[in-house]
Protein backbone atom coordinates (compact mmCIF):
# COMPACT_ATOMS: atom_id res chain seq x y z
CA UNK A 1 0.00 0.00 0.00
CA UNK A 2 2.80 2.28 0.88
CA UNK A 3 4.53 1.75 -2.45
CA UNK A 4 1.20 2.38 -3.74
CA UNK A 5 0.65 5.45 -2.73
CA UNK A 6 4.25 6.55 -3.24
CA UNK A 7 3.79 5.86 -7.32
CA UNK A 8 0.22 7.65 -6.79
CA UNK A 9 1.83 10.99 -5.16
CA UNK A 10 5.38 10.90 -7.47
CA UNK A 11 2.72 10.37 -11.04
CA UNK A 12 0.43 13.50 -9.50
CA UNK A 13 3.32 15.59 -8.98
CA UNK A 14 5.27 14.72 -12.32
CA UNK A 15 1.44 15.62 -14.00
CA UNK A 16 1.13 18.76 -12.02
CA UNK A 17 4.99 19.82 -13.04
CA UNK A 18 3.94 19.28 -16.70
CA UNK A 19 0.78 21.10 -16.39
CA UNK A 20 3.12 24.04 -14.59
CA UNK A 21 5.55 24.02 -17.21
CA UNK A 22 2.47 23.96 -19.84
CA UNK A 23 0.82 27.40 -18.24
CA UNK A 24 3.32 29.18 -16.97
CA UNK A 25 5.14 31.94 -19.08
CA UNK A 26 8.42 30.70 -20.90
CA UNK A 27 9.45 34.67 -21.29
CA UNK A 28 8.43 35.95 -18.38
CA UNK A 29 4.78 36.99 -20.07
CA UNK A 30 2.69 36.86 -23.04
CA UNK A 31 4.72 37.52 -26.46
CA UNK A 32 3.74 38.65 -30.02
CA UNK A 33 5.38 37.01 -32.95
CA UNK A 34 4.78 39.82 -35.82
CA UNK A 35 5.74 37.72 -38.54
CA UNK A 36 4.28 34.12 -39.09
CA UNK A 37 3.75 32.90 -42.06
CA UNK A 38 0.50 31.02 -42.60
CA UNK A 39 1.55 27.37 -43.41
CA UNK A 40 0.13 24.95 -45.50
CA UNK A 41 -0.70 22.02 -42.91
CA UNK A 42 -3.20 22.67 -40.46
CA UNK A 43 -2.32 23.34 -36.86
CA UNK A 44 1.10 24.12 -37.49
CA UNK A 45 0.81 27.09 -36.61
CA UNK A 46 -0.46 26.61 -32.94
CA UNK A 47 2.36 24.02 -32.89
CA UNK A 48 4.71 26.46 -33.55
CA UNK A 49 4.09 29.15 -31.01
CA UNK A 50 3.25 26.78 -28.61
CA UNK A 51 7.01 25.06 -28.82
CA UNK A 52 8.41 28.23 -28.52
CA UNK A 53 6.58 29.86 -25.71
CA UNK A 54 4.90 32.74 -28.08
CA UNK A 55 1.06 33.14 -26.89
CA UNK A 56 -0.13 35.16 -29.92
CA UNK A 57 0.74 35.91 -33.74
CA UNK A 58 -0.16 37.72 -36.62
CA UNK A 59 -0.88 35.50 -39.70
CA UNK A 60 1.03 36.59 -42.55
CA UNK A 61 -1.43 35.92 -45.28
CA UNK A 62 -1.48 36.22 -49.23
CA UNK A 63 -4.62 37.62 -50.15
CA UNK A 64 -5.39 34.30 -51.62
CA UNK A 65 -5.00 32.83 -48.48
CA UNK A 66 -7.77 34.57 -46.32
CA UNK A 67 -9.91 32.05 -45.89
CA UNK A 68 -7.23 29.61 -44.91
CA UNK A 69 -6.13 32.44 -42.26
CA UNK A 70 -9.49 32.71 -40.80
CA UNK A 71 -10.16 29.10 -40.13
CA UNK A 72 -6.95 29.15 -38.52
CA UNK A 73 -8.00 31.79 -36.13
CA UNK A 74 -11.20 30.70 -35.43
CA UNK A 75 -10.41 27.19 -34.15
CA UNK A 76 -7.90 28.58 -32.19
CA UNK A 77 -9.78 31.92 -30.90
CA UNK A 78 -7.44 34.10 -28.94
CA UNK A 79 -4.59 33.41 -30.38
CA UNK A 80 -3.91 34.82 -34.26
CA UNK A 81 -4.66 38.05 -36.06
CA UNK A 82 -4.06 38.13 -40.26
CA UNK A 83 -2.50 40.41 -42.16
CA UNK A 84 -3.12 40.96 -46.09
CA UNK A 85 -0.18 41.07 -49.08
CA UNK A 86 -0.29 41.23 -52.99
CA UNK A 87 1.19 42.23 -55.80
CA UNK A 88 1.18 46.02 -55.16
CA UNK A 89 1.46 46.14 -59.10
CA UNK A 90 -2.05 44.37 -60.04
CA UNK A 91 -4.73 46.79 -61.53
CA UNK A 92 -6.94 45.37 -58.59
CA UNK A 93 -4.62 45.50 -55.52
CA UNK A 94 -5.65 48.33 -54.04
CA UNK A 95 -9.54 46.88 -53.49
CA UNK A 96 -7.98 43.68 -52.52
CA UNK A 97 -5.97 45.55 -49.46
CA UNK A 98 -8.94 47.40 -48.41
CA UNK A 99 -11.40 44.68 -48.82
CA UNK A 100 -9.40 42.19 -46.90
CA UNK A 101 -8.69 45.13 -43.94
CA UNK A 102 -12.24 46.04 -44.09
CA UNK A 103 -13.06 42.27 -43.05
CA UNK A 104 -10.01 42.28 -39.88
CA UNK A 105 -6.76 42.06 -42.03
CA UNK A 106 -4.70 44.28 -38.84
CA UNK A 107 -1.89 45.08 -41.24
CA UNK A 108 -0.78 45.17 -44.53
CA UNK A 109 2.21 42.47 -45.65
CA UNK A 110 4.69 40.74 -46.04
CA UNK A 111 5.00 43.10 -48.89
CA UNK A 112 7.80 41.08 -50.50
CA UNK A 113 7.89 42.05 -54.64
CA UNK A 114 10.08 43.10 -57.05
CA UNK A 115 9.40 46.74 -56.87
CA UNK A 116 10.83 50.19 -55.49
CA UNK A 117 10.30 51.81 -52.53
CA UNK A 118 9.22 54.67 -54.06
CA UNK A 119 7.56 53.24 -56.95
CA UNK A 120 4.26 54.46 -57.95
CA UNK A 121 2.58 50.88 -56.77
CA UNK A 122 4.04 51.37 -53.47
CA UNK A 123 2.79 54.91 -52.89
CA UNK A 124 -0.70 53.59 -53.66
CA UNK A 125 0.01 50.73 -50.66
CA UNK A 126 1.34 53.28 -48.51
CA UNK A 127 -1.77 55.42 -48.79
CA UNK A 128 -3.89 52.85 -48.01
CA UNK A 129 -1.59 52.15 -45.06
CA UNK A 130 -2.23 55.72 -43.89
CA UNK A 131 -6.24 55.96 -44.60
CA UNK A 132 -6.95 52.47 -42.98
CA UNK A 133 -4.26 52.84 -39.97
CA UNK A 134 -2.50 49.69 -40.24
CA UNK A 135 1.00 49.43 -40.71
CA UNK A 136 3.22 47.90 -43.71
CA UNK A 137 6.03 45.67 -43.47
CA UNK A 138 8.30 45.44 -46.35
CA UNK A 139 11.05 43.29 -46.93
CA UNK A 140 14.36 44.89 -48.38
CA UNK A 141 17.05 42.57 -49.67
CA UNK A 142 19.23 43.71 -52.88
CA UNK A 143 21.75 40.72 -52.19
CA UNK A 144 20.19 37.32 -53.36
CA UNK A 145 20.16 34.40 -51.22
CA UNK A 146 19.62 31.90 -54.42
CA UNK A 147 21.05 31.98 -57.62
CA UNK A 148 18.80 34.29 -60.27
CA UNK A 149 16.93 36.05 -57.09
CA UNK A 150 15.95 39.59 -57.89
CA UNK A 151 15.90 42.32 -55.51
CA UNK A 152 12.90 43.16 -52.83
CA UNK A 153 11.91 46.88 -52.34
CA UNK A 154 14.84 48.19 -53.80
CA UNK A 155 16.14 52.31 -53.27
CA UNK A 156 16.50 51.99 -49.42
CA UNK A 157 19.35 54.66 -49.72
CA UNK A 158 17.38 57.17 -50.32
CA UNK A 159 13.86 55.66 -48.46
CA UNK A 160 14.08 58.69 -46.15
CA UNK A 161 12.75 60.40 -48.53
CA UNK A 162 9.34 58.13 -48.48
CA UNK A 163 9.38 58.16 -44.45
CA UNK A 164 9.24 62.43 -45.08
CA UNK A 165 6.32 62.26 -47.41
CA UNK A 166 3.96 59.53 -45.63
CA UNK A 167 3.90 60.63 -41.90
CA UNK A 168 0.39 58.95 -41.00
CA UNK A 169 1.57 55.81 -42.47
CA UNK A 170 3.75 53.71 -40.10
CA UNK A 171 6.47 51.66 -41.81
CA UNK A 172 7.99 47.99 -40.50
CA UNK A 173 11.02 46.99 -42.20
CA UNK A 174 12.30 44.26 -42.23
CA UNK A 175 14.63 42.08 -44.21
CA UNK A 176 18.53 41.79 -45.38
CA UNK A 177 19.40 45.31 -46.10
CA UNK A 178 17.33 47.26 -43.82
CA UNK A 179 19.94 45.23 -41.16
CA UNK A 180 22.77 45.59 -42.82
CA UNK A 181 22.22 49.28 -42.54
CA UNK A 182 22.37 49.62 -38.55
CA UNK A 183 26.10 50.12 -39.77
CA UNK A 184 27.29 52.52 -41.60
CA UNK A 185 29.50 49.95 -43.60
CA UNK A 186 27.39 48.30 -45.56
CA UNK A 187 29.43 45.30 -47.34
CA UNK A 188 28.15 44.57 -51.31
CA UNK A 189 29.43 40.60 -51.33
CA UNK A 190 26.60 39.10 -48.46
CA UNK A 191 23.30 39.65 -47.17
CA UNK A 192 24.62 39.41 -43.79
CA UNK A 193 27.36 41.43 -42.29
CA UNK A 194 29.69 40.12 -40.11
CA UNK A 195 31.77 41.57 -37.02
CA UNK A 196 31.45 45.24 -35.34
CA UNK A 197 29.53 47.41 -36.21
CA UNK A 198 30.10 50.95 -37.70
CA UNK A 199 27.86 53.93 -36.40
CA UNK A 200 26.24 55.61 -38.43
CA UNK A 201 24.51 53.54 -40.26
CA UNK A 202 21.07 54.67 -42.03
CA UNK A 203 18.81 52.21 -40.04
CA UNK A 204 19.87 52.85 -37.82
CA UNK A 205 19.55 56.95 -37.83
CA UNK A 206 16.02 56.52 -39.83
CA UNK A 207 14.56 54.92 -36.09
CA UNK A 208 16.00 57.90 -34.45
CA UNK A 209 14.69 60.50 -37.09
CA UNK A 210 11.21 59.58 -38.48
CA UNK A 211 8.49 58.33 -35.53
CA UNK A 212 6.67 56.05 -38.29
CA UNK A 213 9.43 53.70 -39.06
CA UNK A 214 9.69 50.44 -36.94
CA UNK A 215 11.82 47.59 -37.21
CA UNK A 216 11.00 43.95 -37.26
CA UNK A 217 13.56 41.82 -35.61
CA UNK A 218 12.65 38.21 -37.26
CA UNK A 219 14.38 35.47 -39.22
CA UNK A 220 18.42 35.53 -39.55
CA UNK A 221 18.37 39.73 -40.70
CA UNK A 222 17.51 40.54 -37.68
CA UNK A 223 19.04 38.29 -35.27
CA UNK A 224 22.31 38.12 -37.02
CA UNK A 225 22.10 41.93 -36.74
CA UNK A 226 22.13 42.68 -33.20
CA UNK A 227 23.96 39.53 -32.27
CA UNK A 228 27.35 40.23 -34.48
CA UNK A 229 28.18 43.13 -32.03
CA UNK A 230 26.39 43.27 -28.64
CA UNK A 231 28.13 46.06 -27.42
CA UNK A 232 26.61 48.24 -30.15
CA UNK A 233 23.36 46.06 -29.52
CA UNK A 234 22.82 47.08 -25.99
CA UNK A 235 23.27 50.77 -26.81
CA UNK A 236 21.06 50.58 -29.99
CA UNK A 237 18.38 48.35 -27.74
CA UNK A 238 18.20 51.27 -25.59
CA UNK A 239 17.94 54.21 -27.85
CA UNK A 240 15.01 52.33 -29.64
CA UNK A 241 13.20 50.73 -27.67
CA UNK A 242 9.98 52.01 -28.52
CA UNK A 243 10.70 50.87 -32.18
CA UNK A 244 11.83 47.32 -32.00
CA UNK A 245 9.01 44.50 -32.72
CA UNK A 246 9.66 40.33 -31.97
CA UNK A 247 9.29 38.95 -34.72
CA UNK A 248 10.34 35.14 -35.83
CA UNK A 249 10.35 34.57 -39.09
CA UNK A 250 10.83 31.04 -39.13
CA UNK A 251 10.36 27.67 -40.67
CA UNK A 252 10.79 24.97 -37.97
CA UNK A 253 8.28 22.63 -37.63
CA UNK A 254 7.92 22.46 -33.40
CA UNK A 255 9.25 25.85 -32.05
CA UNK A 256 12.12 23.84 -31.12
CA UNK A 257 14.21 23.67 -34.20
CA UNK A 258 13.37 20.61 -36.24
CA UNK A 259 12.80 20.55 -39.64
CA UNK A 260 14.31 23.26 -41.77
CA UNK A 261 15.26 26.58 -40.84
CA UNK A 262 15.35 29.91 -42.61
CA UNK A 263 14.15 28.09 -46.11
CA UNK A 264 17.37 26.01 -46.85
CA UNK A 265 19.04 29.57 -47.03
CA UNK A 266 22.89 29.08 -47.88
CA UNK A 267 23.62 31.94 -46.02
CA UNK A 268 21.77 31.39 -42.94
CA UNK A 269 23.39 28.42 -41.47
CA UNK A 270 24.35 29.81 -38.19
CA UNK A 271 20.94 29.08 -37.31
CA UNK A 272 20.42 25.57 -39.10
CA UNK A 273 18.82 23.06 -36.23
CA UNK A 274 17.21 25.98 -34.23
CA UNK A 275 13.97 27.83 -33.83
CA UNK A 276 14.58 31.24 -34.69
CA UNK A 277 12.16 32.31 -32.29
CA UNK A 278 13.55 31.01 -29.60
CA UNK A 279 17.03 32.06 -30.66
CA UNK A 280 15.40 35.99 -30.97
CA UNK A 281 14.05 35.87 -27.81
CA UNK A 282 16.96 34.75 -26.14
CA UNK A 283 19.01 37.31 -27.93
CA UNK A 284 16.69 39.93 -27.00
CA UNK A 285 16.59 38.92 -22.97
CA UNK A 286 20.43 38.82 -22.87
CA UNK A 287 20.98 42.60 -24.42
CA UNK A 288 18.04 44.61 -22.70
CA UNK A 289 16.43 44.71 -18.95
CA UNK A 290 13.15 43.05 -18.30
CA UNK A 291 11.05 46.00 -19.14
CA UNK A 292 12.56 46.88 -22.49
CA UNK A 293 12.36 43.08 -23.29
CA UNK A 294 8.53 43.70 -22.32
CA UNK A 295 8.29 46.07 -24.81
CA UNK A 296 10.36 44.09 -27.80
CA UNK A 297 8.35 40.59 -26.40
CA UNK A 298 4.75 42.37 -26.49
CA UNK A 299 3.98 46.30 -25.75
CA UNK A 300 5.76 47.49 -29.17
CA UNK A 301 3.62 44.87 -31.52
CA UNK A 302 0.22 45.25 -29.75
CA UNK A 303 0.76 48.86 -29.89
CA UNK A 304 1.87 49.50 -32.86
CA UNK A 305 -1.02 47.07 -34.69
CA UNK A 306 -3.31 48.33 -32.96
CA UNK A 307 -4.29 44.88 -30.91
CA UNK A 308 -6.38 43.94 -27.93
CA UNK A 309 -6.48 40.16 -26.81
Amino acid sequence: MQRRTFLKTALGAAAFARSQAQTEPLWGGPVLDTHLHLRRDADSCFTHIQGCGVTNAVLLTPAADEDRARVEMEKRPGHFVRSVATDPSKPDAGDILRTAIRAGAVSIGEMKYHVALDSAEMRRVYDIAAETQVPVMMHIQNFPHFPGELPYNTGYDHFDKVLSAYPKTKFIGHGDLFWANISADVPTDRGYPSGPVKPGGLTDRWLSDFPNLYADMSANSGNNALSRDLDFSREFVIRHQDKLIFGSDCSCLDGHGAGVSQNNNPEAKRLEGKCVARATLELSKQISSPAVFRKIAWENGNRVFRLQW
